[in-house]
């Protein structure tokens, strides 16, 4: 099987590391927060939302019993869930991208709009909106955080794609 062969892991393994990388990127998210006092914006927020629901089913993967339609259904909610999150996070980095002023306020934190709107149509504000949003407050590398946040919600989404998709192959 070609994801023993990858490190010596099986799938469930690999679903438990996705798992843990979901985790890992939480906590540098809340450390951002209270250390580096860098206050999440809305579109942070639905961020943070798609890396928790994508490390939720990570986690559910990898204690489920590996059933072939188990692992095909994990890597189907897997790949909408890493799909959503790098939507919402290059939606963000195209924000930033505009420039400064250019675009309308979100007006109110996410919380607070889901109180009023209901969480989809705040979600459907935050989308809109977004000058609140435009901000950078931090790089690596020259890139800002929601560029790194799509791209580790794109390789954890396609890396948890393939390895469940090969253990429903191989059962």
């Amino acid at each position: 099987m070609i994801v023993r062969l990858m490190f010596g892991l099986t799938p469930r393994q690999w679903n438990a590391v996705g798992a843990v990388a979901c985790a890992a990127m939480m906590a540098f998210a809340l450390y951002a927060q209270y250390v580096l006092h860098l206050a999440p914006c809305n579109m942070c927020v639905l961020q943070r939302i798609a890396v928790c629901g994508l490390g939720m089913v990570f986690l559910l993967a990898a204690v489920v019993p590996c059933k072939v339609w188990v692992a095909r259904v994990s890597a189907s909610v897997i790949g909408l869930t890493a799909g959503a999150g790098v939507a919402v996070a290059l939606r963000h980095v195209w924000m930033q991208a505009q420039p400064l002023g250019s675009l309308p306020s979100c007006g109110a934190d996410f919380y607070s709009l889901v109180d009023i709107f209901g969480f989809y149509e705040a979600v459907a504000r935050v989308l809109a909106g977004g000058g609140d949003c435009q901000a950078v407050n931090w790089t690596l590398l020259g890139f800002s955080m929601p560029l790194w946040v799509s791209l580790a919600l794109a390789a954890l989404g396609l890396s948890g794609v393939l390895i469940n998709l090969s253990l429903a192959r191989t059962r």
